[in-house]
C-alpha cells in the first residue's frame, strides 16, 4: 500500500530551501531531479517556447534550492538590463548610450558591492573613526550573483559598442540569464554566443553532442566527488585550517593537495555544465584547458577560469586602455584588472594580496618578452627543455599564489610558507607519505590525468561517443559506486559558489 505521508513529506523536502544542503550537480536529488526534468525536455524539440518557458521555471526552481529567495534578484536584472537594452538600441545619442549603459553597470555593480563589500567598507569606517560607528550586518551572499551580474552587464556593454543586436523579448534575454548549468557558477556564457542558439527549432541534439556531454559529466564528477573532496576533507582543509600543527612537508603537500582540489572542483563543475547544456542542445565555451600545463603566467590566465579572464580582457583591461597607452600604462592596466579580479573573489585582503600578485607577474613577464625577444608568451613557442622548466616555475608561482587565495587570512599564510622554509624536516617524509599514502595516490592519479595529452583525452570522449548507450550507462553506474565509496559524510559544496 501506498505511504501518502511519505509521499506528501518528500514534495514537501524537494519544495524546501535548506541553505545547508544547496543542490548541487554531483548530489542525488539533482541527478534525479535532472533525469526527470529531460524525459519531458525530449517532447519539446519543435517548440522553442514551450522549451523556454519549461527550462526557465527549472532554473528558478534550481537557483531557489540554491539560493532561496534570492532569484528575485535575478529577475529584477533581467528586467532592467532588458529594457535598457531596447532603450539602447531605440537611440543614437551619445550621451544617452553612455548614461544608460552607466546606469547598468551602476546597478549591477551596485547590487554587487551591496551583498559583498557591505562589511568591508563598515569595518573600514570603523577603523578610521577608531570606535564602532557603524554596527555589522549579517549579509548572506546570494549564491552566483558575481556569475549573473557579470554575464548581465556583458550584453548591455556589448549592445553600446554595437556588437550585438538587443532581444525583443524578455522570455529569451531571461532564458539566457538564467540557464541553469551555468547560473551559479558559470562559465560566464557571452549573449552573442548563446542567444542566437535559444530558438534552434527543431532542437538538435546529435550523437556527438549526447556522447561528449556524457563523458563531461562523468569526468567532472569524478574530479569534484571523488578527487577534490576526498583529498579536500581528508588532508587539505586538516592542514589550512591549522598550519603550524603539520611539517613543512606536510604544509607543502597541502598547498599542492589544494593547488588540485581547487582545479577539479572548479573545472569540474564547469565540465559538468558544458556537459549538461550539450545534451540539452546548447554548446557553451570552454573554460578549463589543463592550466597547470602553462609555461608562463600569460599562458596560464589564457587556460584557467577562460570565461572570467577574457571577461576582465575584454570589459575591463580594455576599457582602461589596455596596451594601447604606451608601455607603463600597459603593466598598471594589467596589476590594476587583477586586483580587481581578486576583489572580486571577496571582500578580503588575501584576495586583493593573490591578484595583485597574480597582476604584478603578468605585468613582469610582459616587460621581460619585451627585454628579451626570446622570451616567449606560450609553452608553444619554446622548444622542449625551456617549456618543461616554464611548466615547473610557472606552477610554483600559481602555487604560491594559491596559498594566500585559500588561507582563511594572510598570517595564516605566512605560518604555511614559514613552515615550509624552517620546519621542512627530510627525515620525516617516508613516515608522512605512509601515513597519507590513500591521499598523496589520490593526488598522484589527479595530477597525471590533468597532464595526459591532450589526443589521449579526446580519444577517450570519441570510445564514449561511439558506445552504445548501455555500455555508457553500466559506466555511469560504475562512476556513481566510486563517488558513494569515497564521499565524506556531508555533501561538499563547490568553492565558486561562495564568490
Amino acid at each position: 500500500m501506498v505511504d501518502i505521508s511519505r509521499i506528501t513529506e518528500a514534495v514537501a523536502e524537494l519544495l524546501r530551501y535548506n541553505p545547508a544542503s544547496p543542490m548541487i550537480f554531483s548530489s542525488g536529488i539533482f541527478l534525479f531531479l535532472f533525469a526527470g526534468f529531460t524525459l519531458f525536455y525530449s517532447f519539446m524539440r519543435r517548440t522553442p517556447v514551450l522549451r523556454m518557458v519549461y527550462v526557465s521555471l527549472f532554473s528558478i526552481y534550481f537557483y531557489y534550492k540554491t539560493g532561496g529567495l534570492y532569484f528575485f534578484l535575478l529577475i529584477l536584472v533581467s528586467v532592467t538590463d532588458f529594457v535598457i537594452g531596447r532603450l539602447l538600441a531605440a537611440t543614437e545619442a551619445k550621451p544617452y548610450r553612455r548614461g544608460l549603459v552607466a546606469l547598468s553597470v551602476l546597478i549591477n555593480l551596485g547590487m554587487l558591492a551591496y551583498f559583498k563589500y557591505t562589511n568591508l567598507f563598515i569595518q573600514i569606517a570603523n577603523d578610521l573613526a577608531g570606535h564602532d560607528v557603524l554596527a555589522f550586518r549579517n549579509i548572506f551572499l546570494p549564491v552566483g550573483i558575481s556569475f549573473f551580474v557579470f554575464q548581465s552587464m556583458s550584453y548591455t556593454i556589448d549592445i553600446y559598442r554595437r556588437q550585438l543586436t538587443p532581444l525583443t523579448c524578455w522570455l529569451d534575454y531571461f532564458f539566457y540569464l538564467s540557464f541553469f548549468p551555468q547560473l551559479v557558477a558559470g562559465p560566464i556564457v557571452r549573449a552573442r554566443d548563446f542567444i542566437p542558439q535559444i530558438r534552434q527549432n527543431p532542437l538538435r541534439v546529435t550523437r556527438e553532442m549526447f556522447g561528449r556531454g556524457l563523458f563531461l559529466i562523468m569526468t567532472g564528477l569524478v574530479k569534484k566527488a571523488v578527487i577534490s573532496d576526498y583529498i579536500s576533507v581528508n588532508f587539505v582543509d586538516r592542514v589550512f585550517d591549522n598550519p603550524m600543527l603539520y611539517s613543512g612537508f606536510e604544509n607543502l603537500m597541502g598547498v599542492y593537495g589544494y593547488a588540485l582540489q581547487i582545479y577539479c572542483d572548479f573545472s569540474g563543475y564547469s565540465d559538468m555544465a558544458i556537459g549538461i547544456a550539450l545534451l540539452l542542445g546548447f554548446r557553451f565555451p570552454k573554460n578549463f584547458d589543463s592550466p597547470y600545463k602553462s609555461a608562463t603566467i600569460t599562458e596560464f590566465w589564457r587556460r584557467w577560469h577562460i570565461s572570467l579572464s577574457t571577461w576582465l580582457k575584454d570589459y575591463l583591461y580594455i576599457s582602461l586602455g589596455g596596451n594601447r597607452k604606451g608601455r607603463f600604462r600597459t603593466y598598471v592596466n594589467l596589476v590594476v584588472t587583477m586586483l580587481l579580479g581578486g576583489l572580486w573573489h571577496g571582500a578580503a585582503p588575501r584576495f586583493v594580496l593573490w591578484g595583485g600578485f597574480h597582476g604584478l607577474l603578468l605585468a613582469l613577464h610582459k616587460f621581460l618578452m619585451r627585454l628579451f625577444p626570446r622570451m616567449k608568451a606560450t609553452g608553444a613557442d619554446m622548444k622542449r627543455g625551456w617549456r618543461i622548466a616554464g611548466i615547473f616555475v610557472t606552477f610554483h608561482l600559481v602555487c604560491l599564489g594559491w596559498i594566500f587565495f585559500r588561507a582563511r587570512d594572510v598570517g595564516t599564510g605566512a605560518d604555511i610558507l614559514e613552515q615550509v622554509f624552517t620546519n621542512f624536516d627530510i627525515s620525516l617524509i617516508p613516515n608522512i607519505i605512509t601515513g597519507y599514502w590513500e591521499i598523496f595516490a589520490m593526488m598522484l592519479v589527479g595530477y597525471v590525468a590533468h597532464f595526459i595529452p591532450r589526443r589521449l583525452q579526446e580519444r577517450a570522449c570519441d570510445a564514449v561517443i561511439r558506445n552504445p548507450l548501455a555500455v555508457n550507462a553500466l559506466l555511469i553506474v560504475v562512476i556513481i559506486w566510486v563517488v558513494m565509496q569515497v564521499k565524506s559524510a556531508d555533501i561538499q559544496p563547490f568553492i565558486y559558489f561562495q564568490f
